[in-house]
Order: C-alpha cells, then structure tokens, then sequence
C-alpha cells in the first residue's frame, strides 16, 4: 500500500472575524463619544444710572417669586406651564401683542423660570419687552 502524504498549506489565522470585531468596537466608540466643547463667556456689564421710566397706563407685569410660581398683573396662576402663562397673559392682555410686557423676578429666582415667562412671552408675539430691575443700595463708606 502506498500512501500519499497531502500536502497541507501554511497554518494561518482568519482574520476576518477579528475585522468585524474591530470595526463594531469602533462604531460602538464613536456613537458613544460626545464632542462637546465647552466654553466660558467674560462678562462686563455696563452700570447705567439713567432715571427710572414711568410706567404706561397699560401694560403686561409678569412676577416670578423665588419658588418659581408666576403672577400675572398680580393674579396667581394655577400652575408653572407654559401654556397656563400665556393663557393668563392672554386674558390680562385681550390678545393686544403691542402691549409692554415687563417681567419682574426675585434676585433669587431660577434663570430658567425667567426664561420660560419670556419664551411664553415671546411665542404670543410681544415685542415690547423689558425686565424689571432696582438700582443698588449706596455702599457705606469703608466698603
């Protein structure tokens, strides 16, 4: 009997599994990595020591209390909503966009709920829009 000894190829690695697992390692990493640049802005305000404006016969006052709770022309409203700001600002106004609308907030207020009273504001088309402010107490001498 004669045997015939086959000849075999080079022992390799098939790397085409290893490619598919790298390249979902790298699409996983690059759908779960966020660029997100972050920046600081420098303020310097300008002081203004103009005289206070008088008020027009008619307006708009919107007041945020420190809660965050809304106040329109001194009426309390039933929830923090956007829609139940502009409801309110709708009735006080009698749909009149022209109309100043001054929103006044304690110093303590949360920058987002003066926001939401002007987004409300500003999706009814009132342009006349101003924030209320005091000027600051005189420092005392030494200070």
């Amino acid at each position: 009997m004669k045997f015939r000894r086959q000849r075999q190829g080079e022992v390799g690695v098939n790397l085409t599994p290893l490619i598919d697992v790298v390249f979902l390692l790298l699409i996983f990493f690059m759908v779960s990595t966020t660029f997100t640049r972050e920046t600081q802005l420098t303020l310097d305000l300008p002081e203004a020591s103009g005289a206070a404006r008088d008020a027009p016969e008619q307006q708009v006052e919107v007041l945020v209390d420190e809660q965050g709770h809304y106040r329109v022309n001194g009426q309390p409203l039933v929830d923090n909503r956007v829609r139940t700001i502009q409801s309110a600002i709708y009735k006080v106004s009698a749909g009149d966009t022209t109309l100043p609308l001054v929103i006044a907030a304690d110093a303590q207020a949360s920058h987002q709920d003066v926001v939401r009273a002007m987004d409300a504001a500003g999706q009814m088309g009132f342009v006349h829009l101003s924030i209320s402010t005091r000027q600051p107490a005189e420092a005392a001498p030494g200070d």
